[in-house]
């Protein structure tokens, strides 16, 4: 029988069909890895669909009645779910201090099932406590939660003094059944999740370069879809590089180790995002629109501007691309042999300026960046798994290497994370404590009016909608969802009660789907959770025969009650609006971008090295946090529509400056040990508009008394010709930094007009507008 074989683009090399199906099948879960990062969201489901089923069956060898099921089943749920702790061992101590909290909350809700008054005021306290309780962390969030849960449990079956020997143990078992799930069947370690998420980053870069290469060949009538994907597949690299910062020091063997993992990793994602940009700009005619990433439904790259379709640089470029794409989807231990290293010594080779072809600019541009992602490639193999053969190993490579070990060497270990000094009423925890419990208060007596047995359901709405939530609009808009999930959940659970009948496994069975679909989905859509939460709460109904159509459409009003009295809560005592919460946290964006490039511009003009990896890190989180912040602004509900533009406009060009401040600081981190990158002094005086833009719009937003206008006019460049010594080549390192830095000052100075910031030698807007407040970052 004769053997098939197919050529591999890129290594020149024949793999056989069987090769070829493998990588196929690869190739599909690197695309689900990649989608659920970590497979954080598929082990949650199938631990706690796990956790459950086990439940399930060793009550029913023990012949427990359905009431008693349906209670461990939803304990089982919330002792598997409600624990977050990282290390094992904490996981462990937290399982063991739940069950006599499980066991105290749901004896007092037997024990004041008849005092109504009494019970409701236990019930008010209990979730003061629960919330209050966050403030020690993942341990406090976690027993509250399962204190407040099994509390709704007991409400929920019913539960009577008589009928507490049987519900302990019930609770028991379904807390023995999480924990040999958790332990044994659906192991949860901080070493493997931090290999599968770091497979999923992996994925996700072989995604965005498969993207490059779509951008590389697309047509004009196709480039609209393509930069769609370019933005989609960015945003979830980042996702997957934050998702692995968390992650690593719980992961790795020590702080040293985590340090060098994380600026591998950033190094790699700064380096693909980069590659991206310079392709866009390649098929620009100017290559000034390097805001295109970013903005939404920026101008296009006309047919005009495309690049030559088949010269010698765009097939050079594609076979490279396509070589990217191989050494970043196949994992080391598929590297064997010298044609992988060749494709990789070729690559690296870009970074010598003698070795890029001839072309434009801007071309050489794209190449240079595919020798940075390559070596970026590089770092973090060498970060994961160890040295590696150095015998094929050209000039170039060797050089990265080294570049590599001098960075190591002077690695130092990461800084404490400060402290939260916010005290009182200032503390997050304890103001959503006071408003949970004022709004519980107005549920439950609302609840009692609507239903006298089912009126929970308004206080656990009310609950859920500050979970998470940390401003007005926040909670706005996820009652909003919660309430749209439970009416498309009520129809559901309508049709499947009357399929499903007294078929009790039958509806067990759809519980354990139901169950993993709410986990799964509920990072993507808090409507979509809340639809298989009322739909499976429709099947327990009917499982315990008390299923009806009014008892639905009670949970619809309920639903709406508890969401209301959130949101009342939330307006009334000790209110967090949006606005001033979206300027606060805009100030803290606009300090940590300033902090960046001060730090990066000082170490690439000669200054002392700094930590710009954790810099970039907190610039990251900080406008990630705005971004969330402002999403109740940008909600399709919103009736403003000019200030969701305007947020929307704020965001992207913040997204797009901090792009840039990333890499700077990469570019700065290779300034101590790199032979071909030299710092020049020249850009100290540089860099100094650009921070004076930046501090006087955060002065602005922070509503501080300033008469400092944002500096406009001459461009970057021409800032550094002024002392007569010319422009930089634009194939030197100077010249690409410049680069960045007027992307930078453009990005900053587009800030001032939405947020009525003066500009020198522009008409000051905010006199003409006599009696009204200065403008802020939410208001547009």
């Amino acid at each position: 029988m004769l053997k098939r074989w197919q050529f591999t683009a890129g290594t020149g090399e024949y793999d056989s069909v069987g090769a070829v199906i493998r990588r196929g099948l690869t190739g599909v879960w690197d695309r689900f890895a990649a989608s659920d990062p970590g497979l954080l969201r598929l082990m949650a489901g199938l631990r706690t669909v796990a956790a459950i089923a086990l439940t399930l069956v060793v009550l029913a060898v023990l012949g427990t009645d359905v009431t008693h099921l349906v209670a461990g089943a939803m304990t089982a749920m919330v002792a598997t779910f409600a624990i977050k702790e990282k290390q094992v061992r904490g996981q462990a101590v937290t399982l063991a201090l739940g069950l006599p909290v499980a066991l105290a909350a749901v004896f007092l809700g037997a024990l004041l099932h008849s005092q109504v008054i009494a019970g409701d005021i236990f019930f008010v306290a209990l979730i003061f406590g629960a919330v209050y309780c966050r403030r020690f962390g993942d341990r406090g969030t976690a027993l509250g939660l399962i204190g407040f849960q099994t509390y709704f449990v007991s409400l929920f079956v019913g539960a009577t003094v008589s009928a507490l020997p049987v519900l302990a143990l019930t609770l028991t078992i379904a807390f023995a059944c999480s924990a040999v799930v958790r332990f044994t069947v659906v192991p949860e370690t901080p070493q493997r999740i931090l290999q599968w998420l770091r497979g999923a980053f992996r994925a996700r870069v072989a995604q965005l370069v498969a993207t490059h290469i779509e951008l590389l060949d697309a047509r004009p009538d196709q480039l609209d879809k393509v930069l769609d994907d370019l933005r989609r597949h960015t945003a979830r690299l980042h996702e997957s590089a934050l998702m692995i910062q968390g992650r690593l020091e719980d992961g790795t063997r020590d702080p040293a180790t985590a340090a060098l993992l994380q600026r591998r990793v950033a190094d790699a994602e700064i380096a693909t995002e980069r590659l991206g940009v310079l392709l866009l700009n390649a098929r620009t005619a100017e290559r000034a629109d390097t805001l295109t990433l970013h903005l939404p439904r920026a101008p296009l790259p006309t047919a005009e501007n495309e690049m030559p379709a088949e010269d010698a640089a765009t097939v050079t470029l594609r076979r490279d691309l396509n070589a990217l794409h191989l050494l970043v989807s196949r994992p080391a231990s598929d590297h064997p042999g010298t044609a992988v290293a060749h494709v990789r010594n070729r690559l690296l080779g870009y970074r010598d300026e003698d070795n890029l072809p001839r072309a434009s600019i801007a071309v050489q541009d794209v190449f240079r960046g595919i020798g940075e992602a390559a070596r970026s490639v590089l770092g973090l193999r060498l970060a994961l798994d160890g040295p590696q053969d150095e015998s094929d190993d050209t000039p170039a490579t060797t050089r990265s290497r080294e570049e590599f070990d001098a960075e190591d060497i002077a690695l130092g270990g990461g800084e404490e994370p400060a402290e939260d000094e916010r005290a009182g009423l200032r503390r997050p925890t304890t103001r959503a404590a006071f408003q949970i419990a004022v709004g519980s208060t107005l549920a439950i007596v609302g609840g009692e009016f609507l239903s006298a047995q089912r009126w929970y359901w308004a206080v656990l709405t009310c609950w859920v909608v500050f979970l998470n939530t940390a401003s007005t609009g926040e909670i706005i808009i996820k009652g909003y969802r919660r309430l749209l999930g439970t009416v498309l959940g009520v129809v559901a659970g309508v049709a499947l009660a009357g399929l499903v009948g007294n078929h009790t496994w039958t509806a067990f069975a759809l519980i354990l789907l139901f169950v993993f679909a709410m986990f799964f989905t509920a990072p993507l859509s808090y409507a979509l959770m809340s639809f298989f939460v009322t739909a499976m709460l429709g099947l327990l109904y009917t499982l315990l025969n008390t299923y009806s159509l009014d008892v639905l459409v009670l949970r619809i009003e309920e639903t709406a009650l508890g969401a209301a009295c959130g949101i009342i809560a939330a307006v009334l005592v000790l209110p967090v609006h949006t606005d001033r919460r979206t300027d606060d946290l805009l100030g803290t964006v606009l300090t940590k971008l300033d902090d960046v490039v001060a730090a990066s511009v000082d170490q690439l003009s000669g200054g002392p090295a700094t930590d710009l990896l954790g810099l970039s890190r907190d610039l990251d989180t900080a406008l990630d946090e705005l971004r969330a912040s402002t999403r109740p602004l940008t909600h399709p509900i919103s009736p403003l529509r000019v200030r969701r533009q305007t947020v929307r406009y704020l965001v992207a060009l913040l997204e797009t400056s901090a792009y840039h401040a990333r890499s700077l600081a990469a570019t700065a981190e290779l300034v101590p040990y790199s032979k071909t990158i030299a710092a020049d002094p020249r850009l100290q005086r540089v860099g100094q508009r650009i921070a004076h833009n930046i501090e006087t719009i955060t002065a602005h937003v922070r509503g501080d008394k300033t008469d400092a206008k944002v500096s406009s006019g001459a461009t970057i460049v021409s800032l550094l010709e002024s002392d007569g010594s010319g422009a930089p080549h634009p194939g030197t390192v100077t010249y690409r930094v410049l680069r960045h830095l007027q992307r930078l000052d453009e990005g900053i100075s587009g800030l001032a007009r939405p947020l009525d910031v003066p500009v020198a030698g522009r008409p000051d807007p905010r006199p003409q507008r006599a009696g009204r407040p200065e403008a802020k970052a939410s208001r547009g």
